[in-house]
Order: C-alpha cells, then sequence, then structure tokens
C-alpha cells in the first residue's frame, strides 16, 4: 500500500473502468450499471503529512496580544501591580511551612516527571513527531525566555521591571527571573504535544502549574505578573511552533470511512475519490467519494473534517468582518454544527420542492471528521457543459429551482456553475448546500438571484440570462435585485472572472487606440530625418493641427469600436429595459472597506508616535523664540511647489493644456490626496485632468505614467547623489560607503525576492510590459519636443528643491546655527520620507512621512526638540493648510468641467 500524507492509505477504492467491461460511466464520469465489481486497490490524492492551522494562528496572535495587554498593564498601572502583589504576599504569607514544602517538593518533582511520562506514552503509541514538536516548541520557549530576561534587566521601564521582578530572598541585591526559564519551556512542550487535549493529562498539567506557582510566590521567588507572562510565553511559542512546523494531518482515511459507512448499515465494496471542483470559497466544501454496494444503487458520500472546515476560515472571517451580517457562514463553527446545517438544508430543499441531492444517512468518523451520505445522482456540472448545451428550457429549469428554494425563504449563497448539476434527463439538480440560510431575509434571496444571473451570463450573455430569469421569476422581483448587482454580493470565483475579463477587456481596448493611433499617423514631410527642431510657417501648423485633428478621429473611432460594456452593465441595461424605474443604485454592503482599516491602523500608530515624541518638548518657550522669517520663506516654497508641481506634468504632454488650469489641478490635488493615498489620487487627479483637457484617455494614462517614470528615476538618483554629498560632509550617522552600498544591497534583494517567487515575477512583468506599451510611445513624442523634455524634468527638480527648502526653512525657525543641518542632509531625509509616504497607504502618508522625517532628522544630527516642530511646520505646509484652497480649487474645475 501507499501512504496518504502521513498515514497509509489502503482504501478500498479507485475503480478502473478500463479494466471493467461490465462497469458504464455516466457523462459526469460516476460509474453506472454496475452488476458486479470486484473489490480494486487504489489510492487516493496524496494529502499533505502536516497542515497549517488556523486555529494555531489564532492561539498565536491571542497570546501576543495578551502578553502584550499585560506589558502595557504593568506599565502604566504601576500602583494597580504593587496593590496586588501585596495582598497576594498577605494572603500566603499565612501558609503552613509544612505546606510550602511540600507543594515546592512535589512541584519540582512533577515538573521533570510529567513531561517524560507523556512522551514514554507517545512515544509507545508511536506518536514521535508529536514529541519531535513538543522538544522544539521548549526550545524556541528557552531562547524567548532569555531575551525577555535580558530586556527587562537592561531597556525595559522602570514600571515593568518592578511588576515582574522582586528582591530574590536569598540575595536582597539580587532580583528574581522576570520569566522562569524552565517553567515556560515545559508549558510550550506540553501544549505542542496536544497534552491539554486530554483530560487526565490535562488534570496534572494544571495540578503541576498551580503547585509550583503557590510555591513560588509564598517562598518569595516570583511575582504574580511573571507567572502570568510565563504561561502566556510558553503557550503562544507553542501555537507559533505548530503554526509553522504544521500539525501532523488527522485526516480519515479510506478504511475509515468503509468502516464508518458500514455503522450505518452499508455494505461498500469499492470507494473512489471524486476530482474536486475548484473550490473558489476557501475549499471547504469536503472530500467527495463515489461509493458502490454489495446490493442496492451507488452512492455520493461526502467527508467533512477539522482541517477541510479550517480551509477558507481567513476568509470568511474578513468577509464577516468587512460586510454588513450577511457575508458567509460563522468563522468559527463545530464539526456537529457543520453536519447539522447542511443535513437541515438538504431537507428543507426537498420538502420545498426543489430538485437536490436526497441526504440518507449521516455518521461521525471519529471526533475529528463526519460523512453525509446522498443518494447518487450523477450528471454534470453547469462549467462543464458544452455552450450549444445550455439551452433555454436548461436555463429557465434552473430558475425554477431558485424560485422553488425562495418560495420557502431558503438562500443557497453560492449559485456557481460547479453548484448546479444536469442530470442524464437533463433535469438540473441544485449541490453544495452547506452554506445555505434558512429564513432568510430579503437580501439575501435577492443576492441569490443577482449571482445567478451573473453565473448564467458569463456563459450564455447577459441577453438569454435575464430573460429566463423574468419568465420565470417576473420583472419585479428580477428589477429588485439590481442594487444586489455590485462584485461584493458575488461570489470569490466570479469577483475572479470579471476581473480577469477586465483586465482583458482594457488590453483590447488599449491595443485597438495604440494601432489606430499608429496607422493614422502619416510621415510629417517638416520633419527632418535628424529630428532637429524646425520652424513651422502658418501653412505647416495648420497641416500638424490637422493631423492630429485625424489622429484624434481615428483613435476614437477604434476606441468606439473596441469597447465593451462589463457583464454587470449588461444585466443592467437588459433589466431596465423592461424595468426602466428599477432602483440601479448598488447598496451599501460594506461595513468596512480594507483601505479604511489600514488606514485607521496606519494613522493610529503614526499619532502615537508623534505624541510621544511631542510629550517631552514645550512649544510654548519655542514658538515665541521662533525665526518668523524663515516661516514666511516656508510657505513661499510650498506654494511655489504647485507650479514646480504643473511643470513637471505639462514636460510630458504634447498637446497643448492652459498652464494657469494645469496649477489650479495641482492645488486641488493637496485635498484629493486627503481622502486617498497619495501615489493614488495624485495619479488619479491628473488623469482625469488631462481627459477634461481633451488628451484622449490612454494618452493621458501615458503621460502621467510618463511623469511617474521620470519622477521615480529622478527620485533614486537624488537620494543617492545626496546620500553620497551627507557621506562625504561626515555626518554623525550616515557616510557614503553605506549608502550607496545600503541601497545597492536593498535594490538586489528586492530583484532576488521578484525574480525567485513566480507569482510576483508574473505581476512584474505583466506590469512592466503594459507601461511599456503606453509609455515608452508617449516618452518618444516628448522626446521629439526637447523644449517640453526640459520642463518636465525642470519641473521635477524645481519640486523636489522646493519641498527641501521648505523643509530646511522650516528647521531654522525653530533652531539656531549650533543645530543647522545641511542642505545635502535635508535632501536625504524628505526624498527617504517622501518615498516611504508615497508607498504608504494612509491619505496623505499621515504618520508615515512625520515618523520617517523626524527620525531621519534626528538621524543626521539634528535635536529631538527641534526636529519634531519643524516636521509639524513643515507638513502643516504641505498637506493641511492646502486642503481648504484645494477643496476650493477642487469645486472650481469641477463646475468649470475640468475634472
Amino acid at each position: 500500500m501507499k501512504q496518504q500524507g502521513a498515514h497509509p492509505e489502503d482504501t478500498e477504492g479507485t475503480p478502473d473502468a478500463s479494466s471493467r467491461p461490465d462497469t458504464a460511466k455516466e457523462p459526469g464520469g460516476a460509474h453506472r450499471d454496475v452488476a458486479h465489481i470486484d473489490e480494486v486497490e487504489g489510492d487516493e490524492p496524496l494529502l499533505p503529512a502536516r497542515v497549517h492551522r488556523p486555529s494555531d494562528l489564532m492561539r498565536l496572535v491571542g497570546g501576543v496580544l495578551a502578553v502584550v495587554v499585560l506589558l502595557a498593564i504593568a506599565a502604566f498601572a504601576h500602583g494597580t501591580t504593587s496593590g496586588l502583589e501585596q495582598d497576594i504576599n498577605k494572603g500566603t504569607g499565612q501558609a503552613p511551612d509544612l505546606l510550602i514544602k511540600i507543594a515546592g517538593l512535589a512541584s519540582s518533582i512533577a515538573i521533570l516527571l510529567v513531561p517524560v511520562a507523556f512522551a514514554i506514552e507517545r512515544l509507545i503509541k508511536r506518536d514521535g513527531l508529536r514529541i519531535a514538536d513538543g522538544v522544539l516548541a521548549a526550545v524556541l520557549a528557552h531562547g524567548v525566555t532569555l531575551a525577555t530576561d535580558l530586556w527587562v534587566a537592561r531597556a525595559a521601564p522602570d514600571s515593568i521591571q518592578d511588576a515582574l521582578t522582586q528582591p530574590s530572598p536569598g540575595d536582597i541585591h539580587a532580583l528574581t527571573d522576570p520569566v522562569h526559564g524552565y517553567l515556560a519551556p515545559v508549558i510550550a512542550y506540553m501544549t505542542a504535544v496536544g497534552m491539554s487535549r486530554r483530560p487526565r493529562w490535562r488534570a496534572v498539567l494544571w495540578v503541576v502549574l498551580l503547585l509550583d506557582a503557590f510555591s513560588m510566590l509564598v517562598t518569595g521567588y516570583t511575582t504574580p505578573f511573571s507567572i502570568i507572562l510565563t504561561v502566556l510565553i510558553g503557550w503562544t511559542v507553542a501555537y507559533g511552533t505548530l503554526y509553522a512546523v504544521g500539525s501532523p494531518n488527522v485526516r480519515p482515511t479510506g478504511r475509515t470511512l468503509m468502516a464508518g459507512l458500514r455503522t450505518v448499515g452499508f455494505r461498500p465494496v469499492t470507494a473512489s475519490r471524486e476530482e474536486a471542483a475548484d473550490a473558489a470559497e476557501g475549499g471547504d466544501r469536503g472530500r467527495r467519494y463515489f461509493v458502490t454496494l454489495e446490493d442496492g444503487p451507488p452512492l455520493d458520500v461526502t467527508v467533512v473534517d477539522r482541517e477541510q472546515q479550517a480551509q477558507g476560515f481567513f476568509y470568511r472571517a474578513w468577509r464577516n468582518l468587512a460586510l454588513r451580517g450577511f457575508a458567509t457562514r460563522r468563522s468559527f463553527q463545530s464539526l456537529r454544527q457543520a453536519l447539522e446545517q447542511e443535513a437541515l438544508l438538504a431537507y428543507a430543499a426537498i420538502a420545498a420542492g426543489a430538485n437536490a441531492p436526497k441526504l440518507i444517512a449521516t455518521s461521525e468518523l471519529g471526533p475529528d471528521a463526519v460523512i453525509l451520505v446522498y443518494e447518487h445522482t450523477g450528471g454534470r456540472t453547469l462549467d462543464s457543459l458544452d455552450d450549444e448545451e445550455i439551452t433555454d428550457e436548461l436555463l429557465r429549469d434552473t430558475w425554477h429551482q431558485v424560485k422553488a428554494l425562495q418560495s420557502r425563504r431558503i438562500a443557497h449563497r453560492r449559485l456557481v456553475g460547479d453548484a448546479i448539476l444536469v442530470d442524464r434527463s437533463g433535469t438540473v439538480i441544485l449541490t453544495d448546500l452547506r452554506g445555505g440560510e434558512i429564513a432568510a431575509g430579503d437580501l439575501l434571496l435577492r443576492m441569490d438571484v443577482s449571482q445567478l444571473l451573473v453565473t448564467l451570463g458569463l456563459r450564455v450573455g447577459a441577453e438569454r440570462a435575464v430573460a429566463s430569469a423574468l419568465s420565470v421569476l417576473g420583472p419585479d422581483a428580477v428589477a429588485d435585485c439590481l442594487p444586489m448587482l455590485q462584485p461584493i454580493a458575488l461570489s470569490r470565483s466570479t469577483r475572479a472572472t470579471l476581473r480577469r475579463l477586465a483586465r482583458e477587456r482594457a488590453e483590447r481596448e488599449r491595443e485597438a487606440v495604440l494601432e489606430a493611433s499608429r496607422h493614422s499617423r502619416p510621415p510629417r514631410a517638416h520633419e527632418a530625418d535628424d529630428s532637429r527642431p524646425v520652424v513651422l510657417d502658418k501653412a505647416g501648423k495648420k497641416a500638424v493641427r490637422a493631423e492630429q485633428r485625424a489622429e484624434k478621429r481615428a483613435i476614437d473611432e477604434a476606441l468606439d469600436e473596441a469597447r465593451e460594456e462589463d457583464m454587470l452593465s449588461q444585466i443592467r441595461q437588459e433589466v431596465l429595459r423592461i424595468r426602466p424605474q428599477a432602483p440601479v443604485e448598488p447598496a451599501r454592503l460594506e461595513r468596512v472597506r480594507p483601505r479604511t482599516l489600514i488606514s485607521l491602523i496606519a494613522g493610529a500608530i503614526g499619532a502615537y508616535f508623534l505624541l510621544t515624541q511631542l510629550t517631552h518638548i514645550e512649544f510654548g518657550p519655542l514658538i515665541s523664540n521662533a525665526e518668523w522669517g524663515w516661516v514666511a520663506a516656508a510657505v513661499l516654497f510650498s506654494a511655489l511647489s504647485y507650479v514646480a508641481a504643473a511643470m513637471a506634468l505639462l514636460g510630458f504632454v504634447p498637446e497643448r493644456v492652459p498652464f494657469l488650469r494645469t496649477v489650479a489641478a495641482q492645488v486641488a490635488g493637496s485635498f484629493v490626496k486627503i481622502v486617498a493615498p497619495a501615489a493614488v489620487g495624485g495619479v488619479a487627479l491628473n488623469t482625469r485632468f488631462l481627459q477634461r483637457a481633451g488628451v484622449r484617455p490612454g494618452l493621458a494614462v501615458a503621460s502621467v505614467g510618463a511623469s511617474q517614470l521620470f519622477g521615480l528615476g529622478c527620485h533614486i538618483l537624488m537620494l543617492l547623489a545626496f546620500g553620497y554629498l551627507t557621506g562625504t560632509e561626515k555626518t554623525p550617522s550616515l557616510s557614503p560607503s553605506r549608502t550607496v552600498i545600503g541601497g545597492l544591497l536593498t535594490v538586489a534583494v528586492l530583484v532576488l525576492v521578484v525574480t525567485s517567487v513566480p507569482f510576483l515575477r508574473k505581476f512584474v512583468v505583466t506590469r512592466v510590459r503594459s507601461l511599456f506599451a503606453g509609455v515608452v510611445p508617449r516618452m518618444l513624442d516628448v522626446l521629439q519636443r526637447p523644449q517640453k523634455l526640459v520642463t518636465g524634468i525642470g519641473g521635477m527638480l524645481l519640486l523636489t528643491a522646493c519641498f527641501v527648502m521648505c523643509l530646511d526653512a522650516s528647521i531654522r525657525a525653530f533652531g539656531d546655527e549650533s543645530t543647522s543641518v545641511s542642505i545635502a542632509g535635508v535632501a536625504v531625509v524628505f526624498l527617504a520620507g517622501n518615498a516611504l509616504g508615497s508607498a504608504a497607504p494612509t491619505p496623505g502618508g499621515v504618520g508615515a512621512v512625520e515618523a520617517t522625517l523626524t527620525v531621519g532628522l534626528i538621524a543626521v544630527g539634528l535635536p529631538k526638540e527641534v526636529a519634531a516642530p519643524a516636521v509639524l511646520l513643515f507638513r502643516l505646509l504641505t498637506l493641511w493648510l492646502p486642503v481648504l484652497p484645494g477643496w476650493l480649487a477642487f469645486n472650481h474645475l469641477t463646475r468649470k468641467a475640468a475634472l
């Protein structure tokens, strides 16, 4: 026999139809008309020997958070911790000495014997892998305790040290250990080997821990917070180890499945594992088997185990957090709950009159798996049917099944192609009901309708999908689903398909525009072969404008021909033809968006950092001694940066665009970047502005992309150059070799990571190919106009110079000659902070920029008392004060149809 992961696989399964002439196959691959089948030995697909359980990761995160909370309490609630220790010492001090000695002796012996005894018991049962996991966890826990002891002794605040240590009874000049170096490894070992999951061993474990804690407390060798921290470290390290190396796979084998079927009255002969369809909703649909019996028709058996059920945990958890109370089933669900839910949905669907697999038996396969036995249905899924096989009658039958469910308020929740089965007679059967819901609200029922519309529309087109729905459900029911017709309400696999189609559609449109641009641009006689600028007369200028208009018309026509509506828009249009007054505004389904959550977390971190820096600064004397002339200079440089930004953009736009309106657009960008990440909001606004100014969408994107590409190159070159200059000036922290070598090593590491990971390599290659397809031709157009190129590059250099001078003036406003920093040092700090701010997901880089600039200025020798207010003034002038003018400019340009 071969092995299934770490377990011997002796499934009596995987029949081979080619070797059995008396066995036929249904269209879907299932066997039928079985007269006599001999037992055929075979193997299931190999399962991994170890699995990474989300529950272990959640316990790891919970342990880390508990440690953080404990240290925070020790740091900020010093009075409470001291009072707690005094109360405990007073209470334990009254214990008899004999009891203390007995408890100490018993715990000392048990702390050594219990792990050894459990290890012997596991080795006898040939479970040595668990012992190895426990030993690894113990070693790691010992290392963590040593690091914690060192941190508490040398770097921790005094309040934390007082909470975790006290004078040693044997030597009043020495302190007790903050973490017990022997107890934490024992706890990690016991947890990793799974002792806590066995009742008797768990009782012994708790007795040992309580005895040891009691003896250590009453003898004065520890504190309550030290004991709690020791337990948390051992527990956290154990689950971190289990998640990192994986837990042994305990999925039931084929023999276990066959035995489980016999316990519920069946006499199985063979069991073959069916190939699972792509479980895009998290892969938690269970393993499926085709089982033949000695007498009677074959069966379809679904096995659900803990590992299968845990798949997709994080996706479900995020959906439940982000959406409004109806996203998916609960993230935490026991096997018993999963079994009961699927059985209830199966019975309810049949009672409602829908065609669904008939559940005939259920059973447990030990403590870690359950089985659900269905009558064999056979057939093929909708995804596996050819297009010509999907008839209008088949579409209407599918809607009739959904209507039957909805008549009893049953939501399917996953009406995708592989959940719709078509048997040999052409009857539609709805499968995969385990994620459904009974007594569903109107919102869930409408989501089912919208999901099925998209599923069918992707196969047969929006017109046929909507027509079949209208013929069964009626116009009102179909129109009511339009607010649910949005990606967030669809299944995971459907969203992935829509994203892929959108990328393909955008690629076709871009190729059509580029092709039309190439064919509509004839050779220009007025251009010299050596590409030197030629002075055009009036007739030549008219000819150039005529060529540009012809090119624009050709591009417009090509774009109109290539433009395609996405599937959701097509379905909306089809429904609106029947119900023009139907609501089309998407319903608000999201409770919180990922960008909002990340922004809140990053903003909180940045605010915490700034507050910790500002608490030690007295602003009254600082402001009274500020140099207001330098403040005015900083304001001037901040205002000049918008002119430089307009030059940097227009330098890469060959078309004529009004300069003053471009400056106004850059001012409006100061408002937009508050509500969007800096690297995203500015690009979107400039692209929109150029389109409104008459530049074609593809060319507008290419112009902004060329500007961004040149800006990135200039940014890197200036960072390296100023870093070298800063090092040659012998600043306290930087040297030219470290700056240059560090930058090169960072780039080299990033390149190696990208090239070694297939997903990242494909991602970068795709983006770079798209960039060169649109940006490079645009850059060639700009190169034919040297004055434009000079304007663009000059604007970028001027923009950087304005910001550097603004930051330098802010420093000089609060400092003096003794605290001055060189321009090169200020430039390096600004360029590093700006790069991090562009990469940060927070609007305007809030938090990340302030932290980087403050740390950078301190690193190049500026006192913290000057660096913090200088950064605040700089950010006030470049981020916060321009918001109101930006809002006014944004509204003005919007009214003028310029945005």
